[in-house]
């Protein structure tokens, strides 16, 4: 996967001063916590970096990397490494629609290099940069783990599948429109059922 703007430490102006989990995130991460044997904390780590990052509108500051440690009580560059490793976790601003379309290639296969030029050009941003009204940022991930729906294009934390130019266009308008949008396939299959064919169709 190319190196991208999310996964560089934004600048300080852009770092809050402080971060620690609220009320409903606190308990959420005490449960978890109840999870994982005392001796092996660490294991919590990606839950805990997810909860911070939802709460922080879509990325990770310093501050909550520092405070996912200290809640743990475990050296911090455990917590960074974790952090600047996988492609989930973004250490820089996103929109308020964070776009990542998956370039492996089962979705490279089904058309999504073409998903991911249409994209640039329509919200007119670059891969790894935010739109002028930070309503959205692009992205290409590596693997969204649903090969046979593919292409998938992942927003925010919902996943879109059997995507076609068309599909996106309109994905991409009903979400500036904050208009309502089905998550899942968007060709009108369940689940992984096999494609209706022109024959199917007919009957």
């Amino acid at each position: 996967m190319s190196q991208t703007s999310f996964k560089k430490i934004a600048e300080d102006n852009m770092q809050p001063k402080e971060f620690s989990f609220d009320k409903e995130n606190m308990q959420l991460a005490k449960k978890i916590l109840k999870i994982y044997p005392k001796n092996y904390k660490e294991s919590s780590i990606m839950p805990l970096l997810s909860i911070a990052q939802i709460q922080n509108n879509g990325w990770l500051p310093k501050k909550a990397i520092e405070y996912v440690s200290s809640f743990l009580e475990i050296p911090e560059i455990k917590v960074l490494e974790i952090a600047t490793f996988y492609s989930m976790y973004n250490l820089s601003p996103v929109g308020k629609f964070h776009i990542e379309v998956c370039t492996t290639s089962p979705c490279m296969l089904r058309g999504s290099d073409d998903i991911l030029s249409f994209c640039e050009k329509k919200l007119n941003v670059q891969i790894g940069g935010v739109s002028k009204d930070k309503l959205f940022s692009l992205n290409r991930v590596e693997c969204l783990g649903a090969c046979v729906n593919a292409p998938i294009v992942k927003i925010n934390e919902n996943y879109y599948e059997d995507l076609d130019l068309n599909t996106t266009d309109k994905l991409i308008n009903d979400i500036s429109n904050n208009k309502k949008v089905k998550i899942g396939s968007q060709s009108g299959r369940k689940g992984s059922e096999p494609r209706k064919s022109s024959y199917d169709k007919k009957r």
